[in-house]
């Protein structure tokens, strides 16, 4: 038999603490905050995913014809009776106008991260880094607003045209994501170890030589991250991007002529349709097509980061 002490030892020892109960409730917390977000990013992806397929099934589009029609004018009929929902000049005109800024800001980017880190730190930390911190509050229609004033009208003036166009929106989106990439790249130097520089210079090298053979080489994998996520963040940019490149639903034939992308034509059209009809379908099936695009960047992301842990 158990005495009346032992009893109340036992249930004191069963009794959790007061650092217990505050670890379950932390625990609980987040799990239910986790859940909620993986909750949230589903509900997202399968309400614009059911959108953007009604264009198909609803509708009776034929895919291929979205994906490589060259003309987009939902609101009315070819020769053959099928709606003009082409969308390729919209996605060609995002993906050059993402490939082209990313090929810009790169060396910028390196550069700079390189400078902050590797040769000047004090100085880098004093000047350039509050300028990159800066750069990234600015709002997006900042942007447009300094693209439409300055950038449109200096192309007008050298390349003739409009300005408007593919050019335009390059050299704003190039501004918009070099903070971006240039604070990763700087993250991805920083994490190189101490002792590959050390070893490097033991060996003779030059400080020039340790940067681009040892440390650049070392921190590729987190290099091409930045670039990769600088790319879906210009792949996504809507606001800047419409004010610049002209929102024609045309194949771009070249730089300076005015073009669309996938974001500048969901923006100026969605307010002006009516849900359920075609016109508003076809929108959805382009906001689909974006969020693949970004859930593929996303992809590549994570592959480049496993490849770098690898390694």
């Amino acid at each position: 038999m158990k005495t009346k002490t032992t009893q109340q030892l036992e249930q004191q020892l069963k009794r959790h603490s007061k650092a217990a109960k505050l670890e379950i409730w932390g625990r609980t917390i987040s799990l239910t905050a986790l859940l909620l977000i993986v909750a949230v990013v589903v509900a997202i992806i399968g309400f614009v995913a059911s959108k953007g397929i009604a264009t198909f099934t609803s509708n009776h589009v034929n895919l291929g014809d979205f994906l490589t029609g060259k003309s987009w004018n939902p609101n009315i009929t070819d020769a053959n009776g099928k709606p003009e929902v082409g969308a390729l000049p919209m996605i060609v005109g995002s993906f050059l106008i993402t490939i082209l800024s990313a090929i810009v800001a790169t060396p910028f980017a390196i550069g700079t991260a390189v400078f902050m880190n590797e040769i000047s730190p004090n100085k880098g930390a004093k000047i350039l880094q509050p300028v990159t911190e800066l750069l990234v509050g600015i709002p997006s229609v900042v942007y447009g607003f300094i693209g439409l004033s300055v950038v449109v009208p200096t192309t007008r003036a050298i390349f003739g045209g409009s300005g408007f166009g593919i050019l335009s929106g390059t050299c704003v989106l190039f501004v918009m994501i070099l903070p971006t990439v240039t604070s990763m790249s700087a993250d991805a130097l920083k994490s190189v170890p101490r002792y590959y520089r050390e070893a490097s210079l033991a060996l003779g090298a030059t400080q020039w030589q340790t940067i681009y053979k040892v440390v650049l080489r070392a921190a590729t994998p987190g290099l091409m991250t930045a670039v990769v996520f600088g790319m879906a963040r210009a792949f996504g940019e809507a606001l800047a991007v419409q004010m610049v490149i002209g929102n024609a639903a045309l194949m771009p034939n070249s730089l300076v002529s005015p073009s669309s992308t996938l974001t500048s034509v969901l923006t100026t059209g969605i307010g002006n349709t009516v849900m359920g009809s075609l016109q508003n379908n076809a929108l959805w099936s382009l906001a689909l097509v974006l969020l693949l695009m970004s859930l593929v960047f996303n992809l590549i992301i994570r592959l480049i980061g496993r490849k770098g842990r690898l390694q």
